[in-house]
C-alpha cells in the first residue's frame, strides 16, 4: 500500500512502526454546530482508511476527539443562552447521529479536551521547562524559533509564515508567528486551574496532548483536512515533537476541500450545506458515494447533479444485490455446479483490481470502478439461472468489496413493511388466479404509491424498494 504523505510530498509505501498494528489519529469535529459536507469528507476519509487498513489485515487503534472547549462554542453558547457543556453535549450528539447516518464508524478511541485537562497542563508545563514556551501574566505562548523543524510539513520558512501572521494589539508574543498554549481565565467563560493561573487551553495543544496521551509519542498516520496543515498541523508537530524529542507521525494524509460553485465550502463563507441538510434531500448514503466517487487529494464540486447521479449509481448496486439475493432464496437448483465455480474464480479478477486501486493511496474512484465492473459479470451470470448456492457466493463477493467502503448499507428492508407487502403480493396472486385484474392492477399501483415495484418472472414474484 502506498499514501501520499503530506511531509515528504510523495507517495511511499506504507510500513507501519509496529508489524501488524497502525496507530492512527483523526481531528475531529469542533461541536459548536453541525458539520457540512466539507466536513464529512474529511471524516469519510478517516474512516475509509481505517476499513481498508483492518480490510488488509492491521490491527488499527483509530482515535478522533472532540474539540469541546473553543471561542465558538463559548460564542454559540452567548448566542443560545445556554451553558458552553450544553453547547458541546448537544452538537456531539448531533455528530454521532450523521456519522451513523453516513455509516461512519465510531473510533476506537474518542477523546474529549475537557476530559484530557490534567495532560494538557503536563505537557505545556513540559514545554516551559524546555524553553519552548514563555508565560505572560498567565497567557502561554510557543516559541516558534525555538524548534529548528518549525514549517516542515506546510513547506514554507518561518520567515514567509511570520510575515503571513496576524498581530494583535497589545499581543504579548515575542513573534507574530508565536501561539497560544493556555488563555488566562475571562469572566463567563470556563476555565481550569493551572501553574499559570486560571484559564483554558488552546486548540493545537488540545490534539497533540489527546494523541500522545492516548497512542504514545510516534504514531503511524495523521488524518485531517488539508485546510489543517497549517497552522493546525504544523503547531501539533512543533509542540509534540519539542516535549518528546521523537517524530510525532510518520505519515500526514490530508483530505482535499469540497467546493460548491468551485469554491471552498466553508462556514465562514457562509456557502455550506450541513450534512444534515443535504441527507434530507438525497440520503446519507447518496453523500457517502459521491464523496467517494473522486480521489480524496482532489478537489470535489457539489452540486445537485452529483447527487442525484449518486442515487442513480446506488440503484444500480442494490438491483444487482437484490437479484442476488432473490437468487439465493428462490434459485430452482440447489448445489453449485462446476461451471459456477468457475464463474466464482473468474470473478477475483475484480477484487485484485479493487485492491490494487486501493493500495494506490486509496483510488476510491477506481474502487467503485472495480465494483461495477464486478456487478456486470454477476448479472451475466444471474441470466443463467444459476443455483441458490451461487447467489449466495455472489453476495459474499458484493459485499467483501462494499463493505471497504462502507457502502449498500441503508436500503434495508423494514420488516413491517416486507409483511405488508407480502400480504398485498400475496392478494395480488389470488386476484390474477380468479381473473380479476382490474383487482391486481389495483394493488400494484397501491405498492407502488408505497415506494415498491414488482417485477413477475419465472421463479415467482420479485420486489423492490425505490
Amino acid at each position: 500500500m502506498r499514501l501520499y504523505n503530506t511531509l515528504t510530498r510523495k507517495k511511499e509505501e506504507f510500513i507501519p512502526i509496529e508489524p501488524g498494528k497502525v496507530k492512527m489519529y483523526g481531528c475531529g469535529p469542533t461541536v459548536y454546530n453541525f458539520f457540512h459536507v466539507g466536513n464529512a469528507r474529511a471524516f469519510l476519509i478517516n474512516d475509509i482508511l481505517r476499513r481498508y487498513l483492518e480490510f488488509s489485515g492491521y490491527d488499527v487503534a483509530f482515535a478522533q476527539n472532540f474539540t469541546d472547549i473553543e471561542d465558538k462554542i463559548i460564542n454559540r453558547a452567548a448566542e443560545e443562552g445556554i451553558s458552553p457543556n450544553e453547547v458541546a453535549e448537544k452538537y456531539i450528539a448531533e455528530y454521532k447521529t450523521d456519522a451513523e447516518g453516513l455509516n461512519i464508524r465510531p473510533p476506537t478511541i474518542q477523546p474529549r479536551a475537557t476530559e484530557t485537562m490534567p495532560q494538557i497542563i503536563e505537557l505545556i508545563g513540559k514545554l516551559i521547562d524546555k524553553g519552548n514556551a514563555y508565560e505572560v501574566d498567565g497567557d502561554v505562548y510557543y516559541d516558534v524559533h525555538s524548534f529548528g523543524g518549525y514549517g516542515k510539513l506546510s513547506g514554507q520558512p518561518l520567515e514567509a509564515l511570520e510575515e503571513g501572521a496576524r498581530v494583535e494589539i497589545g499581543d504579548k508574543k515575542r513573534s507574530p508567528a508565536d501561539f497560544a498554549l493556555w488563555k488566562t481565565a475571562k469572566s463567563n467563560e470556563p476555565s481550569w486551574e493551572s501553574p499559570w493561573g486560571d484559564g483554558r487551553p488552546g486548540w493545537h495543544i488540545e490534539c497533540s496532548a489527546m494523541c500522545t496521551h492516548f497512542l504514545g509519542k510516534t504514531i503511524d498516520i495523521h488524518c485531517g483536512g488539508i485546510d489543517l496543515i497549517f497552522p493546525h498541523h504544523e503547531n501539533e508537530i512543533a509542540q509534540s515533537e519539542a516535549a518528546s524529542g521523537k517524530d510525532f507521525s510518520k505519515y500526514w494524509v490530508h483530505t482535499g476541500f469540497l467546493t460548491i460553485d468551485n469554491q471552498k465550502m466553508s462556514k465562514s463563507k457562509n456557502n455550506f450545506f450541513t450534512t444534515r441538510e443535504a441527507a434530507k434531500v438525497y440520503g446519507y448514503e447518496a453523500i457517502r458515494f459521491f464523496l467517494l466517487s473522486a480521489h480524496y487529494r482532489s478537489p470535489i464540486n457539489y452540486s445537485e447533479d452529483s447527487l442525484k447521479q449518486s442515487n442513480a449509481a446506488l440503484d444500480r448496486l442494490y438491483s444487482v444485490l437484490d437479484n442476488l439475493t432473490f437468487t439465493a432464496e428462490n434459485a430452482e437448483t440447489v448445489g453449485i455446479t462446476d461451471a459456477e465455480r468457475e464463474t466464482l474464480t473468474g470473478l477475483e479478477q475484480y477484487k485484485k483490481a479493487f485492491v490494487s486501486a486501493m493500495d494506490d493511496d486509496l483510488n476510491t474512484a477506481d474502487a467503485i470502478a472495480a465494483i461495477f465492473d464486478l456487478t456486470k459479470a454477476l448479472n451475466l451470470a444471474l441470466a443463467d439461472n444459476p443455483s441458490r448456492e451461487f447467489g449466495t457466493a455472489g453476495i459474499g463477493k458484493l459485499r467483501e468489496l462494499t463493505d471497504v467502503l462502507g457502502l449498500l448499507y441503508l436500503r434495508k428492508n423494514d420488516k413491517l413493511l416486507e409483511n405488508d407487502v407480502e400480504i398485498l403480493i400475496n392478494s395480488r396472486e389470488l386476484a390474477r388466479k380468479a381473473k380479476d385484474f382490474a383487482q391486481s392492477d389495483r394493488i400494484r399501483e397501491q405498492l407502488k404509491n408505497m415506494g415498491v415495484i414488482l417485477e413477475d418472472t419465472p421463479l415467482g414474484v420479485k420486489w423492490r424498494k425505490i
